[in-house]
């Protein structure tokens, strides 16, 4: 009996490698020694059993048949039925498994078989070099290649640039909600290492908020807002292998940009959705659901048994970060601003919730604490609460501000913080996911999470693109519950 096992390492994501793999009738597109192959009796080219008969470019004739396909683990296994070529008791399984990085698959292929006495050395070669490092090379070349010309279906403007027509919103100037404007506007075509994406579901977040009021400057107006979004690849730049036209991806990101139909981005900062996230719930989750992420894993690894206190706990990121820390075992005490809230937010989790619009909590969260305080505060409110925070916590707790919706803090004293041994945090997103391998790994959290059922999502607030301008009076009028979206 013989056996061959050859292993390499392909420059793209487990996901596009296995969609291409798991088609047992891919190879036609791929493998550089077929010449042409076909699924016999129509049967659906995943299913177990069913066989592929396929031509080699050398004349040869082959029937395989599919033996097993776990989606799980990146696994199949087959054999030969018949074959011109003097090989029996030919049984082959390829598995995959993702590089640390999350950009880079190892695929590992083996078979056992026999073969005329005296001839062994000629088909481990056949099959070692010719099949199987030939079928690296190929996939890897397949997956390089970029359509040419205008991909079906896109209005492409005439001129060298191959610039877009798409719909957009800009803040037309800084100021409050009235100021987003309806536009006009253009998605060039994508450079070295970028992306052009066709977006299906825009995420809007309070930090838009702060963007349009220019208390956060990270526009020159009149420019579009918008730091999350899903959509459709529609090309791809030089340099860019883990993104194909075609692929379902989501983003959250620097600089501001996503109220567009159509736009174009770094590609490092999109990352692949999993079959099972749909297009809106992306959109909603990218830059909230790893906000809960690094905040309880990153900045705070939260504890079992520990106390959390949430502001704004029936927000987007508010509500996530109590469903988490609840399965993390903490005990969860969240401020809301009305009784709708508070039923949101005890659905999510929290084991206590403070109603109210003054920034009086203190004295709630030690009661329901037993008199210790809490552990850790996660804080998007700023300026308003702080005083009460320092109040809230216990002794060597952490304060964590990583939003300022009511006006950021313009004086924290050491000694005030030293009163309590007390830990203070200003954590940002994008300093984490500004490496791509962090990135990949926050994002892959967060979609398990949701796979897990440890977060869920409840879209409720759905705009047009052109009702930006309501979606942030309703954001800021405090009556909204978790995440908005808006729709090309």
């Amino acid at each position: 009996m013989i056996r061959v096992v050859r292993s390499a390492v392909i420059d793209a994501p487990i996901e596009r490698v296995w969609a291409v793999l798991r088609d047992f009738n891919s190879h036609t597109a791929w493998h550089p020694a077929i010449a042409e192959s076909a699924i016999e009796n129509d049967e659906p080219s995943d299913q177990i059993g069913c066989v592929r008969s396929f031509s080699l470019k050398d004349g040869n004739h082959i029937r395989e048949q599919l033996l097993a396909l776990s989606d799980n683990d990146y696994v199949s296994t087959y054999c030969i039925l018949d074959a011109t070529l003097p090989l029996s008791r030919y049984v082959a399984t390829v598995q995959l498994k993702r590089i640390t990085d999350g950009e880079r698959t190892f695929w590992h292929w083996q078979s056992t078989f026999d073969t005329p006495r005296g001839r062994e050395q000629e088909f481990a070669d056949l099959v070692g070099k010719g099949v199987y490092e030939g079928g690296f090379e190929g996939l890897r070349s397949y997956l390089r290649r970029r359509p040419q010309g205008r991909v079906p279906g896109t209005p492409a403007i005439a001129g060298s640039s191959g610039s877009m027509a798409t719909e957009g919103v800009v803040a037309a100037r800084f100021g409050n909600a009235d100021v987003l404007e309806p536009r006009s506007l253009q998605a060039p075509a994508p450079g070295p290492g970028e992306v052009r994406i066709r977006q299906t579901a825009i995420g809007v977040n309070y930090l838009d908020v702060y963007v349009r009021k220019g208390e956060v400057r990270l526009i020159e107006p009149p420019a579009p807002l918008g730091l999350e979004a899903a959509g459709e690849v529609l090309d791809v730049g030089d340099g860019v292998a883990h993104l194909l036209p075609g692929d379902r991806v989501a983003y959250a990101c620097l600089p501001p940009g996503a109220y567009l139909g159509v736009r174009t981005l770094p590609a490092a900062q999109a990352v692949l959705l999993p079959d099972d996230i749909d297009d809106e719930t992306a959109a909603a989750v990218m830059l909230k659901g790893m906000t809960a992420e690094y905040l309880l894993h990153r900045t705070h690894r939260l504890r079992a048994g520990e106390t959390v206190l949430v502001h704004a706990a029936a927000g987007g990121v508010g509500l996530l970060l109590c469903q988490w820390a609840k399965a993390l075992g903490a005990r969860v005490i969240g401020t809301v601003s009305s009784d709708d809230k508070a039923r949101a937010a005890r659905a999510a989790g929290c084991d206590f919730v403070v109603v109210g619009r003054d920034y009086r909590f203190a004295a709630a969260v030690h009661e329901a604490s037993g008199g210790r305080g809490a552990n850790v505060i996660y804080d998007g409110l700023g300026e308003a609460a702080a005083r009460e925070n320092l109040e809230a916590l216990a002794l060597c707790g952490h304060w964590v501000c990583y939003g300022h919706a009511s006006g950021p803090i313009e004086r924290l004293r050491v000694e005030e913080l030293g009163a309590k041994s007390v830990t203070f945090s200003s954590p940002v997103l994008f300093h984490h996911t500004a490496d791509r391998a962090v990135l990949t790994d926050m994002a892959s959290r967060t979609f398990e999470a949701l796979r897990q059922g440890t977060i869920r999502l409840d879209i409720r607030h759905r705009y047009p693109l052109t009702a930006a301008a309501q979606a942030h009076r309703d954001l800021e009028s405090r009556t909204t519950i978790g995440p908005l979206i808006l729709l090309p």
